[in-house]
């Protein structure tokens, strides 16, 4: 359907319904259109991300298997 046909049907309408499509765009409009969430720039490499290697000097991720199943034994048995 057109733009100008839309409009066309959208005058043809009792003032009561036009409300309604009002607000049913607006309520469209701030669901999707509104949050927009941030893109990363295409060009930058993943490793100039400032959090790229944010773990690097610690001791316990190298092996973080193994750091991730201590973890989970802690948090799920409480030992």
């Amino acid at each position: 359907m057109s733009i100008s046909l839309l409009f066309e049907k959208f005058e043809q309408l009792p003032p009561r319904a036009r409300n309604q499509a009002r607000d049913f765009i607006n309520f469209l409009y701030e669901r999707y259109a509104s949050k927009k969430t941030p893109s990363a720039d295409p060009g930058e490499r993943i490793s100039e991300n400032a959090f790229f290697g944010r773990w690097k000097d610690r001791k316990e991720m190298n092996d973080s298997v193994k750091w991730v199943r201590n973890v989970r034994k802690s948090q799920w048995t409480g030992k």
